[in-house]
């Protein structure tokens, strides 16, 4: 019988449930809606602007393909922005080159101290200056470590919150409405937050972290619209008979994210050796050798999505060999790019350097496969999609973040076992090599290593 009953007392609903509007998570989650929403409304603009601009560079360089003279007012162009990003970035070097997540990261494990506001639209100016050349770098970096400095705006000068708890939970919540505001992908932005920074769920952090994400995304539709950042009409169906291969395919892509993550802890190492200039004027290289890459392939600059919806529109009917040696020259570019850009003291994110690396690798595994009739040509977006997932669950270390990044900047959940299967073996095997579980605890290591 009920102890409930035998004591003479009911419970009922009213004893058990809190009044209305009591509920303690309100309190970290409209902070959380409002650090979305003007997150939202700033990286909403910088990626507007950066996609924009790399149209234009699509205009641009056929342009001075056909008057090889106007190279060189754009070289001295480029120069000046050279000069104008070093001006930048000087005071703040610490926290404005690279992505901005190691420094983040520092600061919530009580490492590191960071000034908002300066590195605010430092790292907004300076990344436009970036990125928007055409380099080898991803718009997500810097658009977290705004989200971030949105948050702690919002906790030290709008709620004086004096916790540094407290302070760190809008700190946290900036970073998933950044990466969320990013790809308009607010789950992968929640998860991130919890599988590479937090690395623990706390139902005050999710509760906050979702809201700032929803908002963010919300925001960002204004300019972007409801459509996927990165529509893939996956309609077919990887068959099963292939699905022994993804071991292949796995292994090969895990080696790949081994060898990104070993190339980027060399960056400091190979760029000290470059001591012709200050380190705050070498995105002179990066930016120079980007020029005959843009007048070879304009489609190649950037990030970028763009050029992921360029390797989905390359023809199956050609020579599969010419295919073939094209997609590796391609992933060789993209790679030395990537390293040279990532490692010059400048602002600017991997994320999509990442995705762009493992959509090139997705498709050599796909025209290899369709070539030996392992799978269907229809297939080719699949194994695009299920690369790019699988190169950066790698890469990162976070293999749920990767498929869920996926998966909503896809539009699709088709195909999401195969993918889960194939990212796993490629996380197990760069995990195995050596990798660090998680680069931006790497890349922090060596960066407060070098302070």
């Amino acid at each position: 019988m009920n102890s409930s009953t035998d004591t003479g007392t009911i419970l009922r609903a009213k004893d058990i449930l809190r009044k209305p509007f009591t509920a303690e998570f309100l309190r970290y989650v409209i902070p959380g809606i409002l650090v979305g929403i003007i997150t939202g409304l700033v990286v909403g603009t910088f990626r507007w602007i950066i996609d924009q601009t790399l149209i234009l560079l699509t205009i641009v360089y056929p342009y001075l393909g056909s008057h090889p003279l106007m190279i060189i007012p754009y070289i001295l162009g480029t120069l000046i922005v050279v000069w104008l990003i070093a001006k930048i970035i000087r005071p703040e070097l610490f926290d404005v080159v690279g992505s901005g997540v190691p420094q983040i990261e520092a600061i919530l494990i009580g490492k590191h101290q960071m000034n908002w506001w300066s590195v605010l639209w430092r790292k907004f100016v300076s990344g436009l200056l970036t990125i928007c050349p055409g380099l080898f770098l991803g718009r997500e970096g810097p658009c977290i470590q705004i989200g971030a400095c949105i948050g702690q705006g919002f906790a030290e000068d709008v709620y004086h919150y004096q916790d540094t708890e407290e302070r760190d939970l809008l700190i946290k919540c900036g970073i998933a409405a950044g990466l969320s505001a990013a790809f308009s992908a607010p789950i992968a932005g929640t998860v991130f937050l919890l599988e590479e920074v937090t690395r623990h769920f706390n139902f005050k952090v999710i509760a906050g972290a979702l809201a700032a994400a929803i908002s963010a995304d919300l925001m960002t539709i204004l300019f972007f619209g409801t459509k996927p950042c990165l529509a893939m009409p996956i309609s077919a169906r990887l068959p099963l008979s292939s699905y022994p291969w993804l071991i292949l395919v796995g292994i090969v892509i895990g080696a790949g994210g081994y060898l990104f993550q070993y190339g980027m802890l060399n960056l400091g190492w190979w760029y000290r050796k470059f001591t012709i200039l200050p380190n705050y004027y070498h995105s002179i290289l990066p930016l120079l050798l980007v020029i005959p890459v843009g007048l070879w392939n304009c489609h190649i600059l950037g990030g970028s999505h763009n050029f992921i919806m360029y390797i989905t529109r390359m023809s199956l009917k050609a020579n599969w060999l010419l295919v073939l040696g094209m997609l590796i020259l391609f992933f060789v570019l993209r790679y030395t790019g990537t390293m040279i850009a990532a490692g010059a003291t400048v602002p600017g994110g991997i994320f999509m350097p990442i995705f762009v690396l493992g959509s090139v690798l997705g498709a050599i595994a796909g025209i290899i496969l369709i070539h030996f009739g392992i799978v269907p040509a229809s297939c080719y977006l699949n194994l695009i999609a299920m690369g790019m997932a699988a190169y950066f669950g790698a890469t990162e270390g976070t293999p749920i973040s990767a498929i869920l990044l996926v998966t909503e900047m896809g539009g699709s959940v088709d195909q999401i076992l195969p993918m889960t299967i194939l990212t796993f073996i490629a996380y197990f095997t760069s995990m195995t090599l050596g990798s660090k579980n998680s680069i931006y605890e790497a890349l922090r290591m060596e960066m407060l290593n070098r302070v």
